[in-house]
């Protein structure tokens, strides 16, 4: 019995891939070089992009287990190496620091403006992607740099201000454990480390988006709970989808990586849960293929072990 078969999802076969990293990216203004991994089927065409942006202090060879099931099921996957990565050991004065989270989609924008630099870097795959089809995903810190993209405004710590970053090119999201409204419902130590954090408006988000949370992913950052992590669904215009995990933690039974050590809540049925549940929305939102998101609404609608999704 397959994974697929074992939770009801059904999704399409699996080709190869292949990745290419590192494909650096001059950026002298952001202090480092970009450096960039792209993974790609090594068949097809007309491929949709994600830009996948990792969580706090991973790099781009993190979140291997969501990067090679959308990657081998027809998606160009392009993940950077933020700033905040442990590989950059950053110092603590740096004044670049309470900036991470601009930086951040700064370089996703980059990303999009050498998108043909990079689709010509990985052999084969010139004249293969669709750049007009583009979904930003990330996981935690990463889910609030996808959000920016799409219309998420977080008041800039510095100067008092929230401003418009979101891109026209991103055509949808996937914000996966990732924060929620910040304010008085902010614990102490959240406030002091993650400023980031303290104001941020879902309100003016109005492209389609999927929302995945772990009920019981308790985070050291918000008194609310769980829940906290729902907000950017139940905080956002409509055309947005939650998946909820049933007893998924901060890394959803292991997302970050195969055999990941930061995961407290290992479990393979998670993992696949998250896989099949965000492949089948990007080939919903991209127009590839509706029928694997069809059959995860009804599967997982009630009463599924593993997880509950819902839209409005």
């Amino acid at each position: 019995m397959t994974m697929y078969q074992a939770t009801g999802l059904t999704g399409p076969e699996p080709t190869p891939i292949v990745a290419v990293k590192p494909l650096v990216l001059h950026t002298p203004q952001r202090g480092e070089d970009l450096q960039v991994r792209v993974s790609a089927p090594v068949t097809g065409s007309d491929l949709p992009v994600v830009l996948f942006a990792h969580g706090f202090g991973s790099d781009l060879d993190g979140y291997a287990p969501l990067v090679d099931h959308w990657a081998s099921r027809g998606f160009v996957v392009v993940q950077a190496t933020h700033l905040d990565s442990k590989r950059l050991d950053m110092a603590a004065d740096d004044p670049r620091r309470p900036q991470w989270w601009r930086h951040r989609v700064q370089d996703m924008q980059y990303i999009l403006n050498e998108l043909d630099t990079l689709e010509a870097s990985v052999p084969g795959l010139t004249g293969r992607v669709d750049h007009s089809r583009i979904v930003a995903a990330g996981h935690s810190f990463g889910g609030q740099t996808a959000g920016i993209l799409v219309g998420l405004r977080v008041t800039d710590p510095q100067t008092g201000h929230a401003e418009d970053m979101s891109d026209p090119r991103v055509m949808a999201s996937i914000q996966v454990a990732t924060a929620g409204k910040g304010g008085d419902e902010l614990t102490p130590f959240a406030h002091e480390n993650l400023p980031w954090l303290r104001e941020q408006d879902f309100s003016h988000i109005t492209v389609p988006g999927l929302v995945v949370a772990g009920d019981k992913d308790d985070l050291p950052l918000s008194t609310r709970g769980p829940a906290w992590t729902t907000d950017p669904y139940t905080l956002s215009r409509g055309g947005k989808s939650l998946l909820t995990v049933h007893g998924g933690e901060h890394f959803l039974g292991g997302i970050s990586g195969y055999q990941a050590a930061e995961t407290t809540d290992a479990d393979p049925g998670r993992v696949t849960l998250v896989q099949q549940v965000t492949l089948a929305y990007l080939c919903h939102v991209t127009g590839t293929d509706h029928t694997h998101w069809e059959r995860a609404q009804s599967v997982l609608g009630n009463g599924h072990p593993l997880g509950r999704l819902e839209s409005k």
